[in-house]
């Protein structure tokens, strides 16, 4: 395809690289020359010096034969402006990143009335994806397919489990046919295990499961399922602002620590139900003034990578059940984190990025199936994708046992209308369906690709 992504930070970036190793066409538009020549070299991929709101640096990019426009740049309304440019001079696709409340709260009236087919708010979504971790405590990463019908999660084995020591094979009895076991990462080894795979202490499992029955599988295996009453936002940023309406709709009761006092009265007035404390979050002598060890759960959102990290190894052994630790450089610290043991990590830019790539593959549709769902786990090297199956595909019909599938391939699970199954060797894929397919074979576009040839 070809994608105009506009906006040269962060992540328009990682969008320009992710996008191009799905054999896209990328050209980047920036203000910044050094940055455009940056990415441009990195990514070896089209650059363009100007305002991507102007007609005429969109032309020179190639808008009249792009099919996506993704505006990605700092300004709100910078990045709308330039859909709505896209959009007249060449009713391709366009994407748009908002981080305002306001145009978050007006997205649909906005893709509507503008004609953008995706608006994506990086804080919401990352607000999201850590109020479902906080349902979880035993979970470091929670994905949803087949519109939440199907839930997958990621722990780590803890060395009192039961399950250490044991094959796949020999843990039926406490799968019960509503778990499966697609991923396991050992050290820096990551595979699909057959039933053969023996679980050693401090693996790190991903799971398909049964909406509302990870917690029974949690508790049958030795993992905590205190539910969250309490929670203490550090950072009074968008993300805790979203994040403190989501849990206080769960039930959850939060408090805020914010260090300047204006953005203290804002956050007041807009969440009445929540206690705002006026305060420096990063000195640990006012966390414990503030009785920290006694909340539930815990969420490091400063500005401040560093800052987060440093409070989340502090918080990790004293805040009862979770600590979720934002990080916006990810890539630069990935590999040093992996050796700190946090609860759980969020990264609203590597979501936003996530989302693009995720819907950019769902439009290359082809006659058999395309992806409605893509996320990529255990640090990217394994890809979880949902294909809705369409009437001419060639997997159906066949049962999963005389299916030939290409190595490190493993069907996870079936969605046939509001029902996951857990297949087995007897079962086969119907049209209509949407197949969970978890591989370590990056970059399926087609659930053709999942066949042996």
């Amino acid at each position: 395809m070809e994608i105009i992504v506009v906006g040269c930070g962060k992540v328009g970036r990682l969008l320009a690289s992710e996008l191009s190793k799905e054999n896209n066409n990328i050209t980047v538009v920036d203000t910044n020359a050094d940055k455009v020549q940056s990415v441009s070299t990195l990514v070896d991929c089209m650059g363009v010096v100007g305002n991507g709101t102007s007609y005429e640096v969109l032309v020179e990019a190639g808008v009249n034969t792009a099919d996506i426009m993704i505006a990605v740049t700092s300004k709100d309304e910078v990045n709308l402006l330039c859909c709505v440019i896209a959009k007249r001079a060449a009713n391709c696709q366009t994407i748009a990143r908002v981080k305002t409340p306001v145009f978050s709260a007006e997205r649909n009236f906005l893709r509507r009335e503008l004609g953008i087919s995706m608006i994506i708010n990086p804080e919401f979504e990352a607000a999201r994806e850590i109020a479902r971790l906080f349902q979880f405590p035993s979970a470091s990463e929670v994905y949803s397919f087949a519109k939440r019908r199907a839930d997958m999660l990621r722990f780590k084995v803890p060395p009192t489990s039961n399950l250490v020591g044991k094959a796949l094979k020999e843990i039926g009895y406490l799968t019960q046919g509503s778990v499966l076991i697609c991923a396991a990462q050992r050290g820096k080894n990551v595979q699909i295990p057959d039933g053969n795979y023996v679980i050693r202490e401090n693996d790190v499992l991903s799971i398909i499961v049964l909406p509302g029955t990870a917690n029974k599988f949690f508790k049958s295996i030795g993992l905590a399922i205190n539910p969250i009453k309490t929670s203490l936002l550090i950072g009074g940023g968008t993300t805790s602002y979203y994040l403190a309406k989501f849990l206080t709709k769960m039930g959850i009761r939060v408090r805020i620590i914010e260090k300047d006092r204006d953005r203290c009265v804002e956050l007041a007035d807009a969440l009445p139900k929540v206690s705002i404390i006026h305060g420096d979050g990063c000195d640990h002598n006012f966390l414990q003034e503030e009785h920290f060890n006694l909340m539930d759960s815990m969420y490091t959102g400063t500005g401040i990578d560093e800052e987060n990290i440093f409070l989340s190894l502090y918080a990790r052994d004293q805040v009862r059940h979770k600590v979720v630790t934002k990080v916006s450089r990810l890539d630069e610290v990935d590999d040093l984190l992996s050796t700190l043991n946090l609860d759980a990590i969020i990264s609203p830019k590597h979501l936003t990025a996530e989302m693009i790539v995720r819907y950019v593959r769902a439009k290359k549709n082809s006659m058999g199936s395309n992806v409605e769902t893509l996320y990529k786990l255990l640090d990217g090297s394994v890809e979880a994708l949902e294909f809705y199956i369409q009437k001419n595909a060639k997997v159906t019909g066949i049962t999963l046992k005389d299916l030939k599938l290409k190595p490190n391939v493993l069907i996870a699970g079936i969605v046939r209308g509001s029902k996951l199954i857990i297949p087995g060797g007897n079962d086969s894929i119907m049209a209509g369906d949407s197949v969970i397919v978890v591989t370590s074979n990056l970059g399926f576009q087609d659930v053709h690709d999942i066949l042996a040839e």
